[in-house]
C-alpha cells in the first residue's frame, strides 16, 4: 500500500482469500478484459507526489494496533438522513472510522483495494470493472470508473453496474462525482469528505483541547491516535416511472440499504485492519 507497514500485503490476502473460488477467477478475466494497458498504467495508485507523513502513517498504524488490544475502538454505525426536493433525494451520511484520514481516504479512493465485502454471506457489495484517468495534475485527479454494486432484491443479490466521473483532491481529502450512466437513476451525484478526529484528546490533552494537528502533537506528547470522520452527500432521482410510488419509495429504501451495508463493511475492514498481526 505504501501507507502502512504490511497493509497492502495483508488486504491482498484478505482479497484473496474471501470470495469464493468462482467469484475470484471471475473478478480476474473482468479486471483483465476491461483495463487497457494505458489504463493500468495510470492507475491512482502511482502517486507522483506524497501528500502525507509516511512516517507518521506507521507510527500511527503501530498506535492503533496497540490500543485495540487493551482499548478497542468503536464505531457507531453510520448515520443517515434523507430529504426530498423537487423529486431530488439528498442522502446526508456521517460516520467514523478507526484509521487515519489519509488511510481512509485511500481505501475509499484506490479501486485495487476494494473493502466492501459482506462476511455473513461471504460475497462482494461492491467490485470495481475498469479505471481510465482523465486528469492528473498534482494533488487533483479526474477519473472515469466502472463499478458493480450488489443490489439485494429478495431472495437475489444483483450487480447494478455504475458508471462515474471522479474528481478526487489526495490534499484535501475530498472526492466529486456525478454519473456517466447509472440504471434507473436520472439524477446520481455526490461529494464525500475525510476530517481527523483527535482521538485520545481528552485522555491526553486534558483541559487543553487542541484546535490543530500540531497542537494535538504537542499536548498528546506524540502519542494520539489519530480517527478520520467521514461526511457524504448523495444526490439521486430515479427515472419515470420509476420516481412515482410505490416504485420510489422501493427504490429510496434500497439505496439506503446499500449504501448502510456498504459503509458498515468499510468500518468491519477498519477493525480487522487494526486487529491483524503486522510484519515487522
Amino acid at each position: 500500500m505504501g501507507v502502512f507497514p504490511g497493509f497492502g500485503s495483508w488486504i491482498n490476502d484478505q482479497n484473496t482469500q474471501q470470495p469464493p473460488k468462482a467469484e475470484s477467477e471471475r473478478s480476474e478475466n473482468v479486471e483483465s478484459k476491461s483495463m487497457s494497458k494505458k489504463d493500468s498504467n495510470n492507475a491512482p495508485t502511482k502517486e507522483k507526489k506524497a501528500y502525507h507523513d509516511e512516517k507518521e502513517e506507521e507510527k500511527q498504524d503501530q498506535l492503533w494496533h496497540h490500543a485495540e488490544k487493551e482499548h478497542p475502538w468503536y464505531d457507531a454505525p453510520p448515520k443517515v438522513k434523507v430529504t426530498r426536493k423537487k423529486g431530488i433525494y439528498h442522502m446526508n451520511i456521517e460516520f467514523t472510522a478507526g484509521m487515519t484520514p489519509y488511510g481512509v481516504y485511500f481505501l475509499l479512493t484506490v479501486p485495487e483495494h476494494g473493502p466492501f465485502f459482506d462476511e455473513v454471506k461471504r460475497r462482494r457489495l461492491m467490485e470495481n470493472k475498469s479505471v481510465k484517468v482523465l486528469m492528473d495534475d498534482g494533488p487533483r485527479q479526474i477519473s472515469k470508473v466502472e463499478k458493480f454494486v450488489v443490489w439485494d432484491f429478495l431472495w437475489w443479490s444483483i450487480p447494478i453496474p455504475i458508471n462515474l466521473i471522479l474528481d478526487e483532491n489526495r490534499k484535501e481529502l475530498t472526492t466529486k462525482y456525478k454519473k456517466e450512466k447509472v440504471m434507473l437513476m436520472k439524477v446520481f451525484e455526490g461529494n464525500y469528505k475525510v476530517e481527523p478526529i483527535y482521538a485520545d484528546q481528552e485522555r491526553l490533552c486534558k483541559h487543553r483541547l487542541p484546535k490543530s494537528l500540531e497542537e494535538y502533537k504537542i499536548c498528546s506528547g506524540g502519542k494520539g491516535k489519530l480517527a478520520a470522520k467521514v461526511t457524504m452527500n448523495q444526490y439521486f432521482q430515479p427515472y419515470f416511472p420509476f420516481n412515482l410510488p410505490p416504485l420510489s419509495w422501493y427504490i429510496r429504501g434500497i439505496t439506503i440499504k446499500t449504501s448502510k451495508n456498504l459503509l458498515k463493511a468499510f468500518q468491519n475492514m477498519t477493525t480487522e485492519f487494526r486487529k491483524a498481526q503486522r510484519n515487522p
